[in-house]
């Protein structure tokens, strides 16, 4: 029998929901069938937690006096955006030090606030009749800000591809260091409790879904940059390789450094850790599947990081069974892989999403819109040539 959101957050108020994480419905599942995980279960709980360098803050200073136009801003020496308005900032994850350069960043900047350090603010403005100041430098703690949140325009990846190395020389990205000759592969995601592979087609997943992020509560803003929903799929509905991404918000003040983290990729960056979590309804039948997707039925393409083009070769196809094991085979030769997002902390983001939800404290949101079903993520044009005559 199908269900609705008001449905299940009736018995959510009554403590009367069946609550389960993302491996505890797999478990059910291989025991009891899916049909009875359709009719018993109401809920399936997520989570990812692994860097997402398209991530940030909004932060708002107030106002000095002299109050300053902070139109150049920075935060422990890191560059922030100022030319929102007098006294707002954004500060991006990637955004590297002007003095530390890749070993401290944006990143570090958020994890300093959530932990309650001070950050240094110097700001600078070219002085206007009713903003007259011209400079300020302030050490502020997350406390003294009026408002901090995380808005976060690219999150929680509807799979990623692994990746290798098959030329001679180690190569340093945001997957980690690559060595040579294929001799190590590494990947990034939960699989199995991954949030987006649980509702592949997002039926479930919208504008206004209701998540935790970093700790608290938070929402889906919108879709997330670099959305596409044209890659290929399994028989079972799952993309291939990167798809479908969101963008999240969430108040800075609630979260804390268990499920926000900075993070340097060596002689590639900086990024943040970030925990995501989103429960999934149980509607029907076809949910059901859905959330029971286990690892040895998700797969993502084996991708050459080594070539220096957009559109990387393909080594075949890998489940995240094989790439869990410690070790795949790529063209008939056996190499280690290791994960780069955490599966540890993914459970732990799961198991505590299914005790709010259980404790009454967690209620689901119907998406106000749905996410777009046919996207796709364009490369950058290239310029016209032109031509000159004579």
């Amino acid at each position: 029998m199908a269900k609705t959101f008001s449905e299940i957050n009736k018995k959510i108020k009554k403590g009367k929901a069946v609550v389960l994480t993302a491996e505890e419905v797999i478990k059910m599942a291989d025991e009891e069938g899916i049909s009875k995980v359709a009719e018993k279960v109401d809920v399936v709980t997520t989570g990812t937690f692994g860097p997402m360098c398209s991530s940030g803050a909004f932060l708002n200073f107030g106002h000095s006096d002299p109050p300053v136009k902070m139109n150049e801003v920075l935060l422990n020496d890191v560059p922030a955006y100022g030319s929102i308005a007098a006294v707002d900032a954004y500060i991006g994850a990637t955004a590297s030090s002007r003095t530390k350069g890749m070993d401290y960043g944006g990143a570090h900047v958020i994890e300093d606030l959530v932990r309650g350090k001070e950050i240094k603010l110097v700001a600078w403005s070219v002085g206007t009749d009713c903003y007259p100041g011209k400079h300020v430098e302030r050490d502020v703690t997350l406390n003294d800000l009026n408002q901090a949140y995380l808005y976060n325009p690219r999150n929680a990846y509807q799979n990623y591809a692994c990746a290798t190395n098959t030329s001679q020389k180690t190569i340093f990205t945001y997957m980690g260091i690559l060595t040579p000759n294929m001799s190590n592969a590494t990947y990034c995601s939960a699989g199995q409790l991954s949030p987006l592979l649980k509702d592949p087609y997002l039926r479930t997943i919208g504008i206004g879904t209701r998540i935790f992020i970093g700790g608290t509560t938070g929402y889906v803003s919108w879709e997330g940059t670099q959305f596409n929903t044209r890659k290929p799929r399994t028989n079972l509905g799952v993309p291939t390789g990167p798809a479908a991404t969101l963008a999240v918000a969430g108040d800075l003040k609630g979260m804390t450094s268990d499920f926000l983290r900075a993070c340097v990729m060596y002689k590639y960056g900086v990024s943040l850790f970030v925990g995501i979590g989103i429960p999934i309804p149980v509607l029907d039948e076809e949910m059901a599947r859905f959330v029971c997707l286990k690892n040895s039925e998700i797969y993502t393409n084996i991708i050459d990081y080594s070539v220096g083009t957009l559109s990387k070769p393909s080594l075949g196809l890998v489940s995240y069974e094989q790439l869990r094991s410690g070790s795949i085979e790529i063209e008939g030769k056996k190499v280690p892989t290791a994960s780069i997002s955490s599966y540890k902390k993914a459970r732990e983001i799961a198991q505590l999403l299914k005790e709010w939800i259980m404790a009454g404290t967690f209620t689901l949101t119907k998406p106000v819109a749905p996410l777009p079903s046919d996207r796709e993520c364009k490369p950058l044009k290239k310029n016209r040539e032109v031509k000159i005559n004579g």
